[in-house]
């Protein structure tokens, strides 16, 4: 995995130079603006860098077809300046995603550091400025988060005017807008099930919550970082088309890992409380399956404490209790298997550079047999 090492440190450089780059236009307009500079920092420290490596491989599974190819060697393309370009755009999109994300789902902390509205509240109550301070760290987060979102784009559109290509720019902007809509929209329909479920019928509970995932992660996650990649490489339909066929099943699978870290994580490891998912509520596939399983009396109760802010431990202990002893747990982990299982026969016989396949092969493993 010599490659994902080198890129994530790429990765990682292009991110900082390009926000020394912004430092100076912030800072010129006031000192007050501190803030932004330094949790936009923070927030872009670090990291596992998924969809870098997936636009860096699906970029790679098509350029890299020729066995002499070497991105890294001392004739280094042009368009490897492209792809750490938009695989650094990419993560700018992420975090921005993160920001706004905690805001929704009222989250206290986000990689085991308090998330940005908190940090901003922190702003306030330290400068013991007047008015709210919740209402101050909010407002805050919502405008660095839409930042972070505009820097994104500018990040990729520098990568893509590198590009010699007009074409391939047009199809790897294409697909990244498509991208945005999508993560939006899936983020909606998430906050709608959260509120909306009880009017639904009981049969429909476990699709809508399987849309959910297709849209608000598994796309965005996997997916589109791996197609954006392959078309600044000049991808032709069917290679797109089976990195499509592996993308999407793998970012399910990454999803509904997450969703267990949501309600079973530690909170040593993961940096969010343990059963955080079940103080926001979230109607996830884990308690659609969940809800299938249980008898009326214990889904009742499930119902009445999920989404209660302040649940204590005992009550997440509880919850967790119940949900094991539904069996969605072990269904869960048999959906994952089963959608990795779908996304590396994909791969066989692929279209694709061998060696890329085999490091897309690594990453499924990695991203679904995580710990946080």
């Amino acid at each position: 995995m010599a490659d994902s090492t080198r890129l994530v440190d790429l990765v990682q450089t292009r991110i900082d130079d390009f926000l020394e780059e912004r430092d100076p236009i912030v800072a010129s307009i006031s000192t007050d603006l501190a803030p932004f500079l330094g949790f936009s920092r923070d927030f872009l420290s670090g990291g596992k860098r998924f969809r870098a490596l997936f636009c860096y491989w699906g970029w790679q599974a098509v350029a890299g077809i020729d066995s002499e190819f070497d991105p890294f060697g001392s004739l280094e393309p042009a368009e490897l300046d492209t792809v750490i370009d938009v695989a650094s755009g990419l993560e700018l999109f992420h975090a921005a995603a993160l920001v706004h994300d905690d805001i929704i789902d009222n989250s206290d902390t986000r990689r085991g550091a308090p998330s940005a509205h908190r940090r901003f509240e922190g702003v306030h109550r330290d400068d013991d400025w007047s008015g709210d301070a919740a209402q101050f760290g909010t407002s805050a987060a919502i405008l660095l988060g839409d930042l972070l979102l505009g820097w994104s784009d500018e990040l990729v559109d520098e990568g893509l005017r590198r590009l010699g290509s007009p074409e391939r720019a047009a199809s790897a902007r294409r697909l990244f807008n498509t991208m945005r809509t999508q993560v939006t929209a899936g983020q909606y329909l998430d906050i709608v099930e959260e509120r909306a479920w009880s009017v639904h019928p009981e049969a429909e509970l476990l699709e809508r919550a399987q849309r959910v995932i297709v849209y608000k992660s598994a796309k965005y996650s996997v997916e589109a970082p791996l197609v954006i990649g392959a078309a600044i490489a000049g991808a032709d339909e069917q290679q797109i088309a089976v990195l499509r066929a592996f993308g999407l099943p793998l970012g399910i699978a990454y999803q509904l890992r997450d969703d267990l870290l949501g309600v079973f994580g530690d909170a040593e490891v993961t940096g969010k409380p343990s059963g955080d998912d079940l103080r926001e509520g979230k109607r996830t596939v884990l308690i659609a399956l969940a809800r299938q399983a249980l008898p009326p009396g214990a889904r009742r109760i499930l119902d009445e404490l999920l989404g209660d802010p302040a649940l204590t431990a005992i009550q997440i202990q509880t919850l967790q209790d119940t949900i094991r002893h539904s069996g969605a747990l072990e269904t869960i982990e048999k959906l994952i298997a089963r959608n990795v299982a779908e996304a590396r026969a994909a791969l066989d016989g692929a279209p694709l550079s061998r060696r890329s396949a085999n490091q897309l092969l690594a990453l499924a493993e990695t991203v679904t047999r995580r710990t946080a």
